[in-house]
């Protein structure tokens, strides 16, 4: 007959057996639990952000952000830009701005993204964006387009002497466009931008309104340098205010009540020859 203590002994074998088949699987349980429900540990698999390209920009634009804050995105935001040919057009139709188009293909060659001014705060042609003289129109994103340039034929009148031109002896001048109307159509109350020629001044532009015809344009001025000395009914300038903004550089607006008709601005260097010169035309629709 066994004794007590060899029964305890053998049930106390059995227990620890049973601890030894069954503990494991309750700490593996703990620990399984530990990890589903215990604290958040930080992640250190830090994604790379996200490059900013050309679909942004145009997400940005569509949105209607303001230029200063896509410039900010461009000159902070590590980014890539196509900027062939076919998508800067592609950008521009978009409605993207030129200075914005600027700065995407300044991004990543070390130069300066222009702004509307210089650090010191001057206007100067670069920071307006513009490369050579000539006739100017801003559009709605706030950016200088060139007026359409187009031929025009000249040819030289009578002469006329001017007391305001201190006796000096002016020509009429009769010139000729091919079409009957500018392919460049503007609204009333459009601001244009006159950059000179170093040497030349604004007041030495003609600010005209031309005579259609079926075929063509003409108009008559005078040359002599001052346009609106001897202005009225048989000749076409039409006088205007230009209001210097820096060297160079002039401003005026065309009037909201102008007639509606075609119109040019005649360089000075097309207003002084017989031949074939340029003038930049717009169109006011009726």
């Amino acid at each position: 007959m066994d004794s007590p203590h060899r029964g305890f002994s053998w049930r106390f074998l059995l227990l620890a057996i049973f601890c030894l088949a069954t503990g494991p699987r309750h700490l593996i349980a703990q620990t399984d639990n530990t990890t589903v429900d215990g604290p958040l540990q930080p992640n250190t698999d830090t994604a790379r952000p996200k490059q900013v390209d050309n679909d942004t920009i145009l997400r940005m634009v569509k949105a209607g952000l303001d230029d200063k804050i896509i410039l900010q995105t461009i000159n902070l935001q590590p980014g890539h830009y196509d900027v062939t040919p076919d998508d800067l057009i592609a950008l521009k139709s978009a409605g993207v701005s030129q200075q914005v188009i600027a700065a995407m293909q300044a991004h990543g060659t070390g130069l300066d993204i222009r702004s509307h001014h210089t650090p010191t705060g001057e206007i100067t042609p670069e920071s307006l964006g513009l490369d050579d003289p000539g006739v100017f129109y801003k559009d709605k994103q706030g950016d200088w387009i060139r007026l359409k340039v187009e031929r025009v034929a000249i040819k030289s009148g009578g002469t006329v002497k001017s007391l305001l031109t201190h006796g000096i002896i002016s020509r009429d001048m009769n010139g000729h466009i091919d079409g009957a109307k500018s392919p460049l159509v503007l609204p009333t109350g459009i601001e244009i931008l006159i950059y000179a020629p170093v040497g030349t001044e604004a007041t030495e532009y003609d600010f005209l309104r031309f005579r259609e015809h079926s075929d063509n344009r003409e108009f008559r001025t005078l040359t002599g340098g001052v346009f609106h000395s001897e202005s009225g009914a048989e000749r076409d300038e039409i006088e205007f205010t230009p209001k210097k903004i820096a060297p160079q550089l002039y401003t005026f607006t065309v009037p909201i009540d102008i007639e509606k008709g075609e119109y040019g601005v005649l360089p000075p260097a097309s207003a002084g020859m017989q031949g074939t010169g340029k003038i930049f035309t717009f169109s006011i629709p009726e």
